[in-house]
Formats: C-alpha cells, structure tokens, sequence
C-alpha cells in the first residue's frame, strides 16, 4: 500500500505538508537550528510517530484480542545528538487504561514493541521504553 503527501514551504524555517486525506500539518525548524520552533519540527513528527505507531499497535492488539482497553496515552523526549544532526535517543512512556490481566498486558506491550515505526528506527536510534498501567 502507498499513501502519498506533498510538501509546500511557506518560509525558509517553515512547510505545509498534506496528506492525500486533505489533512494538513504546520512544520517547522527547531530553535536550536534557526527556526522559531513553533510546531512540530521533522525530527519531532519521527519521534512523535514513534509512540503514535505504539499506541495504535497497541490499541488495535487488544481490540482484535478482546482486552479491555479504555485508552493508551504516552509521553516522549526526543534527544539529538550532533555530528552528524540525527535523533539519538527516544524515550516514550506509555500508560494503558485498562484493567485486564498482568499476561494480557504484557502482550499488549509486546505487540507496541512490534510498531512499524520502532523497526523502522532499527538500531539506528536507542529506544527506550516504559510502560504502566494508567
């Protein structure tokens, strides 16, 4: 499957980008690299996407399973590392509302550790993960 999104700058620091939906998000630069760091950066859409991916996984495992889920939330830093300018490290915790067994959350966790986003990243970024019952 394909899906496919355009890009438009709108300044030196800042894009639209679209999706074929018509969704539209607002990028751009960071602070620390010359821009006004007023939305999501690049680096900040592929962190970010991490624990969406995650979080989706999830949410989909346990509703394909029959687990009881109320909602998966998470929180995120992003940390860059320079020489060359890349994301170096992504910790994300997640928290689960739910209230199913401790076996059925661990393989609610093990399905978000299979998100097409984390493989994506390989071992390219360090990934560190938490997750806790909300």
């Amino acid at each position: 499957m394909s899906v496919t999104m355009t890009g438009t700058t709108l300044s030196p620091t800042s894009i639209r980008l679209t999706h074929e939906s018509g969704a539209t998000l607002l990028v751009t630069a960071p602070k620390d690299n010359g821009g006004d760091g007023s939305s999501f950066s690049p680096t900040d859409l592929c962190a970010t996407s991490l624990g969406a991916c995650g979080s989706l996984i999830m949410a989909m495992f346990a509703e394909g399973k029959g687990i009881p889920v109320r909602g998966i939330s998470f929180e995120l830093r992003k940390d860059m590392a320079a020489g060359p300018r890349r994301i170096e490290r992504i910790t994300v915790a997640y928290r689960i509302d739910s209230d199913c067994s401790d076996l059925d959350l661990r393989k609610i966790e093990a399905a978000g550790r299979t998100c097409p986003v984390r493989v994506t990243l390989g071992d390219r970024v360090e990934v560190l993960e938490t997750y806790a019952r909300a």
